[in-house]
């Protein structure tokens, strides 16, 4: 969506906020008021693991890192996507008839989706009888996501919960983010966020000041590894860190645990010291790595590249004995989950 301006009479400050918003908020639209919308790809109530009490939890679509271990692939690429579950695929054929691309044929009673001609429009989905496709990605604007948030107020009010922001990374669309918090603190409602952290502090500064809790994800303390896991190094992610807690943001530390790539002893020690100066950080969560990712690669399309999920799924034991191994090591409550 383009972005449009317009000025009435306003003071050079204004001018040059104005300014700042439109390198920002790429999909914003300024006139007298300004609204925001962003790409949104599920949205779960009644969440007891994504901060305090029972909260909703927002899913923005888009992530800049592209974690091996990713249990919601459909949500790295920012774009609409089609997911499409074969198993339930009755071959019935509707949705060849409906493509406006061609893009969907039978084969051996299946309808397979040819993915270099299908635009995602979702012409397929609704004449599916089976519910075999699903458009993942909707569009909402900041108004219409807050008032949906507000609906569970009671539940909030009653358990001390509120709202989450996650993903994907919602720091990939700060402007959507500072206006669904912004009307969400209006309301008196908690509001936290879920990220990996790697953003640019410009869009990390301005959705703090909406933040009441950071869910904050540390993965692997080398550089190195952390790249050749997630795609990126890891000095963005430290950085907006440190920026957080001189903001005096209360934080939540969470470390998925992946056997095999960041469950050694010297990474975690590592994880230890890093984390001891650290004066905002109220608790550590351990995130067992599980495999729920790979039926949705397939289903996304992308059967033709190899699942990186890796390894076997980390259990119960070695979840608990990392909790013990940083729990010696830390100030903080340490935790499996949450």
């Amino acid at each position: 969506m383009g972005l449009r301006i317009t000025v009435k009479s306003c003071m050079v400050g204004e001018i040059e906020e104005m300014s700042e918003k439109k390198r920002l908020f790429s999909n914003t639209e300024i006139g007298e008021s300004f609204s925001v919308t962003g790409m949104v790809f599920d949205i779960k109530r009644f969440a007891m693991h994504d901060g305090p009490g029972i909260r909703t939890t927002a899913f923005l679509k888009g992530c800049p890192l592209s974690c091996t271990w990713c249990h919601n692939p459909e949500s790295q690429r920012a774009g609409r996507e089609l997911l499409f579950r074969d198993g339930l695929c009755r071959g019935c054929g509707a949705c060849v008839a409906a493509c406006p691309e061609e893009a969907i044929r039978l084969r051996e009673g299946v309808a397979v989706t040819d993915r270099s001609r299908c635009t995602a429009c979702g012409v397929c989905v609704p004449v599916c009888p089976a519910d075999a496709r699903e458009l993942v990605g909707e569009i909402w604007s900041a108004d219409a996501l807050a008032d949906e948030l507000a609906r569970d107020t009671l539940f909030y009010d009653q358990s001390a919960g509120g709202v989450t922001l996650s993903g994907g990374e919602p720091l990939a669309q700060p402007a959507f983010c500072v206006e669904v918090l912004r009307r969400c603190r209006a309301r008196g409602l908690h509001t936290a966020v879920d990220t990996c952290g790697h953003a640019d502090e410009d869009a990390l500064r301005i959705v703090a000041e909406q933040t009441d809790l950071f869910l904050y994800d540390l993965k692997l303390m080398d550089a190195e590894r952390h790249r050749r896991s997630t795609g990126v190094t890891n000095e963005k992610v430290f950085a907006n860190l440190e920026r957080i807690d001189r903001w005096e943001k209360p934080i939540w530390i969470r470390v998925p645990l992946i056997p095999g790539i960041n469950d050694d002893e010297e990474n975690l020690a590592e994880l230890a010291v890093f984390l001891r100066p650290f004066r905002r950080v109220e608790a550590v969560h351990v995130l067992p790595y599980h495999r729920g990712g790979e039926a949705k690669w397939a289903g996304l399309g992308r059967e033709d590249d190899t699942y990186p999920g890796i390894g076997p799924e980390c259990s119960a034991d070695a979840a608990e004995r990392a909790v013990r191994f940083l729990g010696d090591r830390l100030d903080v409550p340490v935790k499996r989950g949450g």
